[in-house]
């Protein structure tokens, strides 16, 4: 949980942003959305779809006689994170700027994921769970440790300069290498909490069902607007939350894009996890000038390189590759 700055100087927009405009909070979300969801459509319109399915099943390991429920594991985690909304909304404590006490929640994705599936194969698949933090032997390609690594801080810095080129009048990064080795430890520990959910849980069973594309759509939709109540806590606009949820649900598009490309790895989804809330707190000043207008932008484009261009052109897009025999 994380990614919210307490921006001092927020530029105009997001303050003339009144309650008034609630109804258009969702649209920077749609305007990624829908044009990724047209394009799914588009490439994975096949007779064979029903057999696609069953062999992806098989692929990620899922069980047909016992399936996955995402819908009763997103039920689960919200009714864990509830008493953690209510200590947040009951103290004005944060443990970093904009980081409420409610972000404690992060290991709800993780106890839910952890109760269903030892009610399915009990403390063996709870531990194979666990395992899979530092599933990096999946990962036979190393080239994929580059875009973990790397990505967000690119993003960062082209939300930087845009912004500058902008006329936002943004301090020079001041980066300790003493304290970002210690929010990357920080904020990679939070993350497993986080993807052992989400990632080792949960986008198996979605991609399954809804492909690659549309399952990471979903998980981002979900993913966003379970952090709203943080978000709310610690005074966001509604047009600043829906900025932000762009980012989110494009950044849960590169996370499956990563996870599919290295072996469906969640130690690549946690560092890149990690990646998203260290730089957003090295953004100037304790992420204290990051604007989601600007960043959800870059955030959605990265996304959509990823699923269409990178695809086209080298053959590792988004989707699992499910051979039909």
């Amino acid at each position: 949980m994380g990614r919210g700055g307490s921006r001092p100087h927020a530029a105009p927009l997001l303050h003339e942003c009144g309650h008034g405009q609630v109804t258009i909070t969702f649209l920077p979300t749609l305007a990624v959305t829908l044009p990724l969801l047209v394009i799914r459509l588009r490439l994975n319109v096949s007779p064979s779809r029903f057999t696609v399915r069953m062999r992806k099943n098989k692929q990620l390991g899922l069980n047909e006689a016992q399936p996955r429920s995402p819908l009763k594991y997103f039920g689960l985690t919200l009714a864990l994170t509830i008493p953690f909304w209510v200590a947040g909304a009951l103290t004005h404590f944060q443990f970093l700027p904009s980081l409420p006490v409610s972000a404690l929640a992060l290991v709800c994705p993780l106890v839910a994921a952890s109760i269903l599936i030892y009610r399915e194969s009990g403390l063996e698949g709870v531990a194979t769970l666990l395992k899979r933090a530092f599933d990096f032997r999946r990962v036979t390609a190393k080239i994929w440790y580059v875009p973990a690594i790397l990505l967000m801080p690119g993003i960062m810095a082209v939300s930087y300069v845009a912004m500058r080129s902008m006329g936002e009048p943004l301090p020079a990064p001041q980066i300790s290498i003493t304290t970002t080795l210690v929010l990357f430890a920080v904020f990679f520990v939070s993350a497993i909490g986080e993807e052992l959910g989400w990632s080792g849980y949960a986008i198996d069973p979605l991609q399954a069902r809804f492909g690659a594309l549309g399952g990471a759509l979903l998980l981002g939709i979900v993913w966003a607007v379970w952090h709203f109540i943080p978000l709310l806590s610690v005074q966001r606009a509604p047009a600043w939350i829906a900025w932000w949820s762009l980012g989110t649900v494009a950044s849960r598009v590169i996370i499956t894009w990563l996870y599919n490309n290295t072996g469906r790895s969640v130690f690549i989804a946690v560092i890149f996890h990690a990646m998203i809330n260290l730089t957003w707190q090295l953004f100037p000043i304790n992420g204290s000038y990051y604007d989601p207008r600007v960043t959800g932008l870059i955030y959605a484009a990265v996304a959509i390189v990823a699923v269409v261009v990178w695809d086209q052109k080298n053959g590792c897009g988004l989707e699992l590759k499910v051979k039909i025999q």
